[in-house]
């Protein structure tokens, strides 16, 4: 694909409400997860957040240390709107890879798909990056190709092992069992966390 994914055509896709990936509220793989976290004193990034529904749902069950970061401003300026009480020193307009900061958790919900293939590499290095010694990176991939070109862009389990295991430690990658009926058999839901410096 030769069109540049800048911030520019994520900014467009949100101005035409042009947003399939976005099903109007935190799935459930995640929020099934979020459900079991007794620590609500971890902090959480959600990258590629846009509406940010996964970080509402985390705000509204105690988590009180929760980050959004996206490339385009109309989704985080609605989420500002919407919801006033969340810290606004919490939202971060930004590429992420030039983000910094330290992480207990991040989650993953269709902002990996949303990268060109050719930066999988380097995403994984960045995510490694922002997660503490002990920090884990959760969320739900693709498990299947499409057909024309993305995004989002698919992948198969044996890639995305390759992909991730370079930095992190695989700790779960299996086929989802609670995706939301039009994602059903087409994702799978992994826990990675960094791999021990011994």
């Amino acid at each position: 694909m030769s069109q540049a994914l800048d911030e520019n055509y994520w900014t467009s896709r949100y101005l035409d409400q042009n947003t399939g990936w976005d099903v109007g509220e935190a799935t459930i793989p995640l929020k099934q997860y979020l459900d079991q976290i007794v620590n609500h004193g971890l902090e959480i990034l959600v990258p590629g957040a846009g509406n940010a529904h996964e970080a509402v749902y985390a705000h509204k069950k105690g988590f009180k240390n929760v980050h959004i970061l996206d490339f385009a401003e109309p989704p985080l300026k609605q989420f500002r709107e919407r919801f006033p009480e969340f810290p606004k020193e919490h939202i971060h307009h930004e590429n992420f890879f030039g983000h910094q900061g330290q992480y207990d958790l991040i989650l993953e919900q269709t902002f990996f798909c949303a990268l060109k293939p050719n930066l999988r590499n380097d995403y994984v290095k960045k995510m490694t990056e922002l997660l503490k010694p002990s920090g884990r990176l959760v969320g739900v991939l693709f498990d299947v190709e499409f057909e024309k070109d993305g995004p989002p862009f698919g992948g198969a389990k044996k890639d995305y092992l390759e992909v991730f295991g370079q930095e992190l430690e695989i700790v779960t990658m299996e086929r989802c069992y609670n995706s939301i009926p039009p994602r059903a058999g087409n994702e799978l839901f992994f826990k990675a966390r960094r791999k021990s410096l011994v």
